[in-house]
């Protein structure tokens, strides 16, 4: 019976891993444990940070650019043709231009890594979390088990600089908690980091929703459907719900589960989202 129900545990939280795609097109990202639980939450495990690496930027944008219309690809490659003869002085609003180029065609990579630029040459708190939120962003789509750590890395680092620029900022440290959680150091910390600002802030989305997911993945589901159903409360998403949908699935309450799937369903208006909520409501309808 045990073995019965952790496999199916298994299985859900899996399903919610391959989903994150669809689900974070936002900037959210979520694989934290709340401080307050961690008398019962089971020993979870820590990713061993790996050696710093590198993305190559002529490679993502020559990647990118062949993801695009033609039309779209020309005007960013004049933009970079203009970067890269630029004398040191000029390239700081080109790479701005570039960032914004790639974001608007929803390539974050090479948006992130243009950022990172633009911070390194004009250093602030604003700098430094845009970049590491663009690296969260890519680093929560990415199916690439290569590319994904060193998106992690890019984006730790950036939320360091932010953190030592201003320490008082929630913006900071939550960006900071979510990278070190995710691997980037021993998860206590950044656990510790994600309720402080909680703390501080009670209605701060994206702690709020980090320390939910985590909740998940650890087994927490009364603390999970807690901290979701505060979230939804302030601003109802289709993260946000299905997330809820699966702690309820997971303690058998699966009404309470359906109704969530179903909003989950009508605010994301995505096929395959919406096809495996179908068969998930059916499965528990039954």
């Amino acid at each position: 019976m045990i073995k019965d129900i952790r496999t199916k545990q298994i299985v859900i939280i899996g399903a919610v891993v391959l989903l994150i795609a669809f689900l974070f097109t936002r900037d959210i990202a979520g694989l934290e444990k709340p401080k307050e639980d961690t008398a019962s939450a089971p020993a979870t495990e820590q990713m061993a940070p790996v050696a710093t690496q590198e993305i190559d930027l002529e490679e993502v944008s020559r990647i990118g650019k062949n993801l695009i219309n033609n039309s779209l690809a020309n005007e960013i490659k004049t933009l970079e043709n203009n970067y890269q003869s630029a004398s040191e002085g000029k390239k700081l609003p080109l790479a701005k231009k570039l960032a914004q180029k790639w974001d608007d065609v929803e390539k974050p990579v090479p948006s992130a890594l243009y950022l990172e630029i633009v911070a390194k040459k004009e250093e602030s708190l604003t700098n430094w979390l845009n970049a590491g939120a663009r690296f969260m962003k890519a680093y929560d789509l990415t199916r690439d088990s290569v590319m994904q750590p060193a998106l992690l890395q890019k984006a730790h680092s950036a939320y360091t600089h932010a953190f030592a620029i201003d320490s008082t900022s929630t913006a900071a440290k939550t960006g900071l908690g979510i990278t070190i959680v995710n691997g980037m150091g021993m998860p206590m910390k950044g656990i510790t980091m994600l309720m402080e600002v909680v703390a501080k802030e009670p209605t701060n989305l994206e702690a709020n929703m980090s320390l939910g997911t985590f909740a998940i993945k650890s087994g927490q589901f009364d603390k999970a459907i807690t901290r979701f159903k505060g979230i939804i409360a302030q601003k109802p998403t289709p993260d946000a719900y299905f997330y809820l949908a699966t702690a309820y699935e997971n303690l058998g309450k699966n009404k309470e589960a359906v109704d969530a799937y179903l909003n989950s369903k009508k605010l994301a208006a995505n096929p395959t989202l919406s096809k495996f909520i179908d068969k998930k409501v059916e499965e528990l309808s039954k």
